[in-house]
């Protein structure tokens, strides 16, 4: 065990990450990131662009809990430019068709509004309805918790059998299998990337479970705080005083999933890790060969210059990948 940490403590830290977009991978490393897709005749295109992120030039978005919340930010508009360039890439047919603004307006606030019923409106409303314990604030929180759980499990199923998403999954386990070959010290190529799990505990799908974990705990102490000013709380309070919370959910998550990843020999991480693991074997699946090639590229193209002095070594993962 001992002997465990210190080789731990020995290995480099980095991040590597990325994300699965359409018929491709978009890959992150220290000051850059890359994404690369095919398009339907089979060539590869690449994006790079330098990224320099918040956390690394303020002093108040780089502390605990905050940098948490601008990473998830960063990540967002990365994943959305990211998404729609691959989809160009993918789908150059659809490039040229211009977009409806009013179409889009309604989509977003649609999408929106899902979210907020299924993971916020919707696990308050039947632990309401179906239980007495709005004014226990621990009990309410875990059982909406529970709902708000199960939402998300049944969400991930259900969308993993749309033809798209599956092949989006397959990237997924792609990028994943990249990047644990590069942590490694293995050159990275098609065969050693395949030789690796597509699970990893700095997914986002890991993180989305310690978020949800996260969320009861915190609501608890938000709401016994409520009651105890003004001695009830309902439904439109509960919403009210929660959703300001979620950026705090975020940061929070993203400690502690980073020490989940550094420390995961000890046994409290791996129960922690255990469901996000879990949870990606509905979001990852086996990726073909020419998919992992498209991960390598993009990692590849991240690093540029740099990528032969920086393969080679085992690193310790510093983020969400």
């Amino acid at each position: 065990m001992i002997r465990t940490i210190l080789l731990t403590i020995m290995k480099p830290s980095i991040l590597v990450g990325g994300q699965a977009v359409i018929e491709g991978v978009m890959m992150r490393v220290p000051g850059a990131y890359a994404t690369a897709a095919r398009d339907p005749e089979g060539k590869i295109h690449v994006d790079r662009h330098e990224f320099k992120s918040i956390t690394e030039k303020s002093n108040v978005w780089n502390k605990p809990i905050f940098r948490g919340m601008a990473g998830l930010f960063e990540a967002m508009k990365m994943g959305m430019s990211t998404l729609q360039w691959s989809a160009d890439i993918a789908m150059p047919e659809e490039k040229d068709k211009k977009p409806n603004p009013i179409v889009e307006f309604f989509s977003t606030i649609f999408a929106i509004a899902l979210a907020l019923t299924l993971f916020m409106i919707g696990p308050m409303w039947l632990t309401t309805r179906l239980l007495d314990v709005e004014r226990e604030a621990v009990a309410f929180n875990l059982v909406s918790g529970g709902f708000r759980i199960t939402f998300f499990i049944i969400y991930l199923i259900l969308i993993s059998f749309m033809k798209d998403v599956s092949r989006l999954f397959q990237y997924h386990g792609a990028e994943h299998r990249v990047v644990y070959n590069f942590e490694s010290g293995k050159k990275v190529d098609v065969i050693n990337a395949q030789s690796f799990p597509t699970q990893h505990p700095r997914c986002g799908t890991s993180f989305m479970f310690i978020v949800l974990l996260s969320a009861i705990i915190i609501f608890s102490i938000i709401d016994s705080i409520v009651i105890s000013i003004i001695g009830d709380i309902s439904l439109p309070i509960r919403l009210l005083v929660h959703l300001p919370m979620i950026p705090l959910v975020a940061g929070l998550s993203y400690e502690v999933i980073k020490i989940t990843a550094r420390k995961g020999d000890l046994l409290i991480f791996k129960i922690l890790r255990a469901p996000g693991l879990w949870l990606q074997n509905i979001t990852t699946s086996k990726p073909e060969d020419r998919m992992v090639e498209v991960a390598i590229v993009a990692l590849k193209e991240a690093f540029g210059d740099k990528f032969d002095e920086m393969q080679g070594k085992e690193y310790v993962a510093e983020a969400i990948g």
